[in-house]
């Protein structure tokens, strides 16, 4: 089945070339283009992936319904491949999406992998990332983490200039390779509020009291957007393993690829192509 042949309101891509059951990965920002993922650290030569570009995107157009209610497209995505249950991987933003599918339709997940997931909000755990040790003195990072704790954005435009601003603090390290990265991927601000609009306000008790499948938590031990002892906390809550990234920000696949495939690839590895296809 080719994924361009589905008739989704939503768009769709691939990633890497081998043939096992698809993992279906969810991407953050919230509605960042997902061409951010890259190659995802070259594990689309071991496995397969099919990417949803959540309503939002520039190739899915239109905005999110919120993202507990998109839990219905990750649903949508996994009958249109003829999946009863399917591995998910989130980043960032896409871990609630995850989450979400996970809590509401808890038969149809039959594994998370959730990396460097926001996560004061459902541990409750303070952010701690003032305390993290991070190069501090370049002047972009300073400026970074300056508008961190102090900009807001109530114009597209503006909202664009921040998210580049901001990006130095989003890595371990801010050199060539990270500046790169950080410019890949359109965002809106239109498309990011729409992601936080008609949430249930007991989407986190539910999602806390739900039965989860197998969870692997991914950190980053340098990661100034998440912080870590959240990230800590938020694992422990979902009873899920936790593997952190040393030298590592918010993109692992980007500042540590080795170590970031090297741990996926063991989890996914036995996962996938468990679930019998209809």
């Amino acid at each position: 089945m080719r994924v361009d042949d589905l008739a989704l309101p939503f768009a769709l891509s691939t990633l890497g070339g081998a043939t096992d059951e698809p993992t279906i990965i969810l991407p953050g920002g919230p509605c960042r283009g997902p061409e951010y993922l890259g190659d995802f650290a070259g594990l689309g030569e071991a496995h397969s992936f099919v990417v949803l570009h959540p309503r939002g995107t520039p190739l899915s157009g239109g905005l999110s319904r919120g993202w507990w209610t998109d839990a219905e497209d990750v649903v949508a995505l996994a009958d249109a491949l003829e999946l009863p249950r399917v591995n998910l991987i989130g980043h960032s933003a896409g871990t609630r999406l995850t989450l979400a599918t996970a809590a509401r339709f808890p038969d149809r997940v039959a594994s998370m992998a959730l990396v460097t997931p926001p996560a004061t909000w459902l541990s409750g755990t303070p952010y701690d990332g003032g305390s993290l040790t991070v190069e501090r003195t370049q002047p972009a990072v300073a400026d970074a983490i300056r508008s961190l704790e102090h900009d807001e954005s109530d114009t597209e435009e503006a909202f664009r200039e921040t998210f580049l601003r901001q990006a130095p603090a989003t890595y371990a390290h801010w050199t060539a390779r990270e500046q790169v990265h950080a410019a890949v991927g359109a965002m809106s601000l239109a498309a990011a509020e729409a992601w936080f609009t008609d949430i249930p306000d007991d989407a986190a008790d539910r999602i806390r009291s739900t039965a989860l499948p197998p969870t692997l938590v991914i950190g980053g031990a340098q990661d100034l957007l998440t912080g870590v002892g959240p990230v800590v906390d938020y694992a422990a809550l979902l009873g899920a393993e936790l593997r952190m990234i040393d030298d590592c920000g918010h993109y692992p696949w980007i500042e540590q690829p080795e170590a970031f495939r090297t741990v996926l690839d063991a989890w996914l590895t036995g996962r996938t192509g468990r679930s019998e296809r209809r």
